[in-house]
């Protein structure tokens, strides 16, 4: 709803003569280690480890922010998830206010380089009509709006303490339909796989973010068969979730090679953020915490701004031009995105706004070196910063107001080097004030 043409331009591009179809696929709370091809020696994810083995898989790929809602705006705009206006998750409800309305979405650039554009999945930007799919670029949308639903009613049902009623919300090119009983995973992976059907012979741009494995954790049966050998019972019900998100890649795989489109697709896999360890995943009333998701060796989970908050798992696929089985070490960042792909397709940035992502195409096809300098999080009071392999967290919970890690000595997050480097905290804390200064610029709190 951003868009204003004449602030694109073909930019200089050896791609963009032969522009390729292009698919996100965001998976809902994954962690890093919910990935055979990340760890994950219990998780049996055939067809997202053979996306891994056609491209490239990064090992320090973060998201912009350890819940939904941000990471899924900086993906869209290339920018950080507060000039956006979406720091935290959009609140519930059809008249919520999520992305700005005059944010160029990736949707939108693209369609003006001429893709058709559609979305199958969660949104989580807002359920106001000014901030729907059909608002914000998309050609096609099927969904739902607010960050979760029962996966067989379609009822979001999560902020009753809130005093928000159960909400039906399945929609259908910003028209409700009713789909009672019906998988919501297998409705998502079915209209993905019509939308490349139906726009085979055109470019695309499809944007699948998927429900699972985020709570409720609705696994049919033939999935919780699969992995009846797993003896832990919260991590059996996060391999079935898991399980659930993987053949639906496949199917939306095995599309594409029906169609012999693979060789002209540019795919992302990425997830959102680190797993969750809320009670609500178990359907039970054990109050338990739950740690069926995995962040691999990595300390922390969604909410936090430690690694397993928001390193995640991310694969980049392009067979001809991205070297296939490739491992990259190098960092990048879910708002890296929109930057790449328009680089890909010949079309320059927006000149009216900043951008804070980078085309990261020279990683994965000439190792080249991170272009980031540092990169910032927020989730609520914490905030952090990454320079080179040092990293400050500000808030990361009651008992630690100041933390500082070496990542490269010490990715786990166990020691605390505060003490042993004053003028580096002091040096770190001053550049998040100045970052907030920055992305606070008419985005008041």
């Amino acid at each position: 709803m951003g868009f204003a043409g004449g602030l694109f331009a073909p930019a200089a591009s050896a791609a963009n003569s032969n522009r390729p179809n292009i698919i996100i696929l965001y998976s809902d709370d994954q962690g890093y280690g919910d990935v055979g091809c990340y760890g994950g020696v219990d998780i049996f994810t055939p067809h997202i480890d053979a996306l891994a083995a056609s491209g490239t898989r990064f090992t320090q790929w973060y998201s912009n922010a350890p819940v939904c809602s941000p990471s899924r705006a900086a993906l869209l705009t290339g920018r950080y998830p507060r000039r956006g206006g979406v720091p935290g998750n959009v609140p519930a409800g059809f008249s919520a206010i999520g992305l700005k309305p005059d944010e160029i979405t990736l949707a939108e650039a693209l369609k003006t380089v001429g893709y058709h554009t559609g979305i199958s999945g969660k949104w989580h930007q807002g359920g106001a009509q000014e901030c729907r799919p059909v608002s914000q670029g998309f050609d096609e949308s099927f969904g739902f709006l607010n960050g979760c639903v029962d996966y067989y009613s379609h009822i979001f049902y999560w902020a009753l303490a809130g005093g928000i009623p159960p909400m039906h919300d399945l929609w259908e090119n910003n028209e409700e339909i009713w789909k009672n009983g019906e998988f919501i995973h297998d409705l998502i992976t079915q209209r993905a796989v019509q939308f490349i059907r139906r726009n085979k012979e055109k470019p695309f741009f499809l944007y699948v973010p998927f429900n699972a494995p985020h709570y409720p954790m609705h696994a049919p049966d033939e999935y919780f068969d699969r992995v009846r050998h797993i003896q832990d019972p919260h991590r059996r019900i996060q391999a079935a979730m898991v399980s659930v998100l993987d053949d639906s890649v496949g199917k939306i795989m095995d599309e594409l090679k029906r169609n012999d489109l693979m060789e002209n697709t540019l795919i992302f896999f990425i997830s959102d953020n680190g797993p969750s360890t809320e009670q609500r995943n178990l359907l039970d009333d054990s109050r338990e915490e739950y740690h069926g998701g995995s962040a691999g060796d990595y300390r922390g989970h969604k909410f936090d701004l430690f690694e397993g908050g928001i390193r995640v798992p991310a694969l980049m696929s392009w067979p001809g031009v991205i070297p296939a089985g490739q491992t990259v070490d190098e960092i990048g960042v879910t708002m890296d995105v929109f930057p790449t792909i328009l680089h890909i397709v010949g079309a320059d940035l927006p000149t009216d706004r900043t951008y804070d992502g980078y085309n990261i195409l020279p990683m994965v096809t000439q190792n080249a070196k991170s272009p980031h300098q540092q990169i910032f999080w927020e989730s609520g009071k914490r905030r952090a910063v990454r320079r080179e392999n040092w990293k400050l967290i500000l808030n990361a919970d009651d008992e630690n107001p100041i933390l500082l890690f070496d990542l490269k000595a010490d990715p786990q997050e166990t020691i605390d080097l505060k003490e042993k480097y004053p003028a580096l905290v002091n040096a770190l804390k001053q550049e998040i004030e100045i970052w907030e200064q920055d992305v606070n610029r008419n985005n008041p709190e």
